[in-house]
């Protein structure tokens, strides 16, 4: 009877793992890119009001 090849599967788990971690990073990246796109969109047809920014973020302490 022929032996198992541990080391082929663990290889192969591996590479299916870091193909996975790709994909996701690159949804990440592509969904930030529709994310950004979109508030830049808003705000270019958004005017904002003078005076309302806050020049101190919130939560900020001295």
């Amino acid at each position: 009877m022929a032996k198992p090849n541990y080391a082929f599967e663990k290889r192969q788990k591996e590479l299916a793992k870091k193909q996975k971690k790709q994909e996701k990073l690159l949804q990440r990246k592509s969904g930030e890119n529709l994310q950004a796109d979109d508030v830049e969109d808003e705000m270019e047809t958004e005017p904002a009001a003078e005076g309302s920014a806050d020049p101190t973020p919130t939560g900020a302490t001295d």
